[in-house]
């Protein structure tokens, strides 16, 4: 959906405005005149005629690319990609806008960067990938907040709410929400206030507080109204419509939805029509009106599809589940459910919410120190106003021969507002102190809340549903242990992120004992070999080369995960029929320990970035396996901890080699 997002400053153009700019466009000669022209109509355009702003912009790349005015061909990029938006096509719109981002940074122009990173935010945002979303919205905060740019800083803090609302973190949102529609107000931005008011409505909505979350609409649509932006409208009054349905009015809401509807057939948004049909869809299941709700999600769900646009595709997939259980088809069903499912899964995945953990707590670390920097220059300013205060009072104290009385009693005011002051110091001193320990208790908190809760959800529904369906008596042999044998694996990945969480909070919090004793490495290779090997499907071999008296002295818990992580790293980027290698060798008080791989390699580039737990690198295996970067990281750490080293030699299409070192028993 549109948001606040990147666009800065909206341009509301009249037609006569329109009108003259076409008739110059048409009497010019001089190429670079036309450029200029090209890119002020497809401004002038952008809330009237999509397809002329569109039109326009793609006319004025081929000039500025023929004079080479990165200037001009920043902006048309820029207007491609808004009026994608406009019209639903995100991932077009996610290409133009990514050549924007690039072509801003080519020519330095932080205003402009800001402005790409929340477009392309927003662009993953509507695509359902929102730990990419929240990586592109903070990224924009930090390059506003250096400026410092208040308006583009609150489009950012207001766009990582509605992170967070989808995320189901309610709180963090309306903080957000909130914050934001103060530095808008204050910024003089028209538009901040109905974007402000339409998402917080749209979080009450989310708790089930209808009748409050129609207060927040119904003043986010005067607001809008009063402004004269066609843009949010037609969201707006699709959420109200939303409303009246929960609510069990179904005229209200389809009149609702009716006039939604037409504004986005005007302007041809094509996700716009979509969010409409799936809503009176569900109108139509409600008043088992079941052939019309099937109609009505099917167009829903082609044009989800045609657009990528996955979170739809999810409500799509999940309602007409639902209907055709209703109608008491359960074979097809299931198999929406399993679309349904598969997709929800592919969203919301433990990397996405590794990632998004990561992302957040860096974030939440960059906002602290900006808020400590501030309390510091308060604190300063209190100290000089502190001594400008002893300056006048000594001032008096030197004149006040001629006014006793009067010194007295501006000294006594000076050392009265000197006391006051000293104590607000300590005050603001010890509020500061709180503030640091709750966030920390916070983080914690909130890493457990948003990881933990997501990751255990998918396999505890998918066992909701599997049970569901097995009391129904919905699922053949066959299904039944197809199903289990994916439910399995779930709970296998979600246990070994627990592992790794847990692995990584006790790293951070200090709070890792070390036991080391006499460990068989030759034992410990063949066992990971056996569990990973078994495990695996790219059939790839594993030959166990460390000598049988390889011993050494580390704590086995620690030294059995960095094998475990190594090998399961080795199989993730090793292509199918491949082969992986241990061995050791001999370096004095030392064994070395290595695992081998003749898989894809890398380049030296990357090679620097594997073990930086500020900012870890990940890539998708050999068979489009995700990763986090957590792995490598905690690896690093434990080597190091129990007194040894690790490194990697890699050649690019050849492979791998991680060597880390260990003491001997």
């Amino acid at each position: 959906m549109v948001a606040i997002t990147m666009i800065g400053t909206w341009t509301y153009a009249q037609n006569s405005k329109t009108d003259s700019l076409e008739t110059a466009l048409q009497r010019s000669l001089d190429d670079s005149v036309k450029m200029k022209l090209l890119v002020e109509l497809s401004v002038a355009y952008e809330n009237i005629d999509f397809a002329k702003s569109l039109k326009y912009a793609e006319e004025a790349v081929v000039l500025a690319e023929r004079l080479k005015e990165p200037w001009a061909l920043n902006l048309a990029y820029r207007n491609m990609g808004i009026t994608q938006i406009l019209l639903g096509d995100y991932s077009t719109a996610l290409r133009y806008s990514t050549q924007y981002l690039q072509n801003s940074i080519s020519i330095n122009d932080s205003v402009q960067m800001a402005t790409a990173y929340n477009m392309i935010g927003d662009h993953y945002f509507d695509l359902g990938e929102y730990d990419e979303a929240y990586f592109y919205f903070t990224q924009s905060y930090r390059i506003a907040n250096a400026q410092p740019d208040s308006t583009r800083m609150a489009i950012a803090l207001h766009n990582v709410g509605r992170v967070f609302k989808v995320l189901g973190q309610y709180e963090r949102a309306n903080s957000h929400l909130e914050l934001s529609r103060k530095m808008s107000a204050a910024a003089g931005d028209q538009l901040g206030e109905p974007y402000s008011l339409d998402e917080l409505g749209d979080v009450l909505f989310r708790q089930g507080k209808y009748d409050s979350s129609l207060i927040y609409f119904n003043q986010s649509l005067v607001s809008l109204r009063t402004i004269q932006d066609q843009i949010l409208e037609p969201r707006t009054m699709s959420r109200i419509a939303n409303v009246y349905m929960r609510k069990g009015d179904f005229a209200l809401a389809f009149n609702y939805y009716d006039s939604a509807l037409i504004s986005y057939i005007k302007t041809n948004n094509k996700l716009g029509t979509a969010e409409v049909e799936l809503g009176r869809g569900q109108i139509y299941a409600q008043q088992n009106k079941f052939e019309d709700a099937k109609i009505a999600f099917e167009k829903s769900l082609a044009i989800a599809q045609g657009l990528n646009a996955r979170t739809l595709e999810i409500r799509c997939y999940n309602n007409l589940s639902r209907l055709w259980e209703s109608m008491g088809d359960f074979k097809k069903s299931l198999e929406y459910y399993k679309s349904f499912k598969l997709l929800e899964d592919s969203l919301f995945s433990q990397e996405m919410n590794e990632k998004m953990f990561r992302d957040q707590m860096r974030f939440e670390t960059e906002s602290k120190d900006t808020r400590i920097a501030q309390l510091s220059r308060l604190e300063e300013v209190q100290k000089s106003e502190i001594k400008r205060q002893e300056f006048i009072l000594n001032i008096f104290v030197i004149v006040g021969a001629l006014a006793g009385v009067l010194l007295v009693t501006i000294y006594r005011s000076g050392q009265r507002r000197k006391r006051i002051n000293k104590l607000l110091l300590q005050h603001q001193e010890e509020t500061e102190k709180r503030s640091e320990e709750l966030e920390k208790l916070n983080q914690v908190k909130d890493k457990f809340f948003s990881i933990i809760s997501h990751d255990l959800r998918s396999p505890i529904n998918a066992l909701a549903g599997l049970l569901d369906l097995m009391d129904r008596g919905a699922l053949s042999p066959e299904d039944m242990n197809k199903n289990i044998q994916e439910l399995k694996a779930r709970f296998n990945h979600t246990r070994t992120l627990l592992n790794n969480l847990l692995d990584w909070t006790l790293l951070q919090m200090d709070k890792l004992s070390l036991q080391p004793a006499k460990i068989d490495m030759a034992k410990v290779g063949a066992e990971n070999i056996q569990m990973l090997g078994s495990v695996q499907n790219k059939k790839i071999t594993f030959s166990n080369d460390i000598p049988e008296s390889t011993f050494a002295f580390a704590d086995s818990n620690t030294i059995n995960l960095v094998i475990r992580n190594l090998v399961t790293n080795a199989i993730k980027f090793t292509n199918e029929g491949g082969h992986i290698q241990l061995f050791a060798e001999d370096r004095g008080k030392f064994w070395s320990i290595s695992v081998k791989d003749d898989g894809i390699g890398m380049k030296p580039e990357v090679l620097k970035m594997l073990f930086d737990k500020t900012s870890p690198y990940s890539t998708r295996g050999t068979a489009n396996e995700k990763g986090t970067g957590l792995g490598l990281i905690l690896c690093k750490e434990f080597v190091e901890k129990n007194g040894g080293e690790i490194s990697v030699v890699s050649i690019e299409g050849k492979g791998s080699t991680f060597t880390f070192t260990v003491p001997k028993a």
